[in-house]
């Protein structure tokens, strides 16, 4: 660990090392001693040499002054860098930091600048992320109404109860998101509700799916910066054993981890290919182990640990199925943060062919014995 980071993690009033040998308050009193005795040996000087006591006075001051220049200087210079990179900070650069080679106050007082700095280049950071990850999250439900509502328009499919059954589920999906905004603020607090409660497994991930081919058929006519994606192509497939199976996790959550693993699987996947969602009991009471596995490219294990951080979009030669628009690099992100939520796990397995993603969710505590 760096010099700086090790100081950055001191609390604002712990001396440098436990001990703070030159204290402000200690060069102050050393300069005026100092001063003091450089008075006192000229006049000394100045009675066995017969000296005039003008010139003796003269050389005190210029002697006095010198050393409180040097003095006043090493106060004065730090405070002045401080004040520069405040201005920065006030002005949204988060970069900038103080050094930190002193062991006084106002070393200290550089450690506490430099850590707020980080605070806030975190928090800033944060904040971008934030936007991102609701953008790509409110784009689903919105691409899935706008399918169904141009559909009816086009004359595709009449305005039946079931197709307004269709929108008003994307609808009240949308809502829910909205909703998760104000979920989101609290995260700074580490907060955020879970609504747990026992849903059954396989209509649960029926309707994802069938959500999923939505959206798929929406996306062929939104063009994006780098084209249009229209993996229509790729056949979804749902294998949950036994079907009577059942989990006891937030439902909403669920669906963005598995809503963003078929996407992310569907963008790798070979024309025509082939994404399987399976589910099976865990071993604790109601839980629950996801698998989405495709027909892609795979990736490398020296990639395994990169795959779920943010803005991660792969780094084979041609990682996107054609038609794909490459992704924001979010939907791995915020899958891992769902399932974090719940305690659980995720990450790549094994497989044979394509990529394996492998969700376990903790499910009911097991009770004490």
């Amino acid at each position: 660990m760096s010099r700086g980071r090790e100081a950055a993690r001191r609390s604002p009033g712990e001396p440098w090392g436990g001990v703070r040998p030159f204290s402000i308050k200690t060069k102050l009193g050393a300069l005026v001693v100092t001063s003091v005795l450089i008075t006192t040996g000229l006049s000394v000087i100045a009675v066995h040499t017969k000296t005039e006591l003008r010139f003796i006075t003269v050389f005190s001051m210029i002697a006095t002054l010198l050393i409180t220049q040097f003095v006043a200087h090493s106060l004065t210079a730090p405070l002045d860098e401080m004040n520069a990179v405040a201005r920065s900070i006030s002005h949204g650069d988060y970069t900038r930091r103080v050094r930190e080679n002193r062991r006084d106050e106002l070393g200290d007082l550089a450690v506490t600048i430099n850590r707020m700095a980080d605070d806030l280049e975190a928090q800033d950071r944060q904040r971008k992320e934030l936007v991102a990850n609701v953008s790509h999250e409110l784009r689903t439900p919105i691409a899935g109404l706008r399918a169904v509502l141009e559909n009816i328009v086009d004359g595709v499919t009449e305005a039946d109860p079931e197709t307004m059954r269709t929108a008003l589920k994307q609808t009240e999906r949308l809502g829910r998101l909205v909703e998760t905004l104000l979920d989101l603020s609290r995260l700074d607090n580490g907060v955020v509700p879970l609504r747990k409660r026992r849903f059954e497994v396989w209509p649960y991930l029926s309707g994802v799916l069938k959500e999923a081919n939505m959206v798929a058929s929406a996306r062929a006519g939104i063009a994006s910066g780098s084209g249009s994606h229209t993996r229509k192509d790729v056949h979804l497939a749902l294998d949950v054993f036994p079907s009577e199976l059942t989990a006891h996790a937030d439902p909403e959550r669920i669906h963005q981890v598995v809503a963003n693993l078929i996407d992310n699987a569907v963008k790798h996947s070979p024309p025509h290919g082939r994404v399987t969602v399976r589910a099976r009991r865990g071993a604790l009471p109601e839980s629950l182990e996801l698998e989405v596995l495709d027909e892609g490219p795979g990736i490398p294990r020296s990639e395994w640990h990169r795959v779920f951080e943010r803005f991660n979009r792969g780094a084979v030669s041609r990682p996107h199925g054609p038609g794909s628009d490459g992704g924001t690099g979010l939907g791995l992100a915020i899958a891992r943060w769902a399932v974090d939520l719940h305690g659980g796990r995720i990450g790549v397995a094994e497989s044979e062919r394509g990529c394996r993603i492998l969700v376990t969710l903790p499910g009911l505590p097991s009770s004490p014995s």
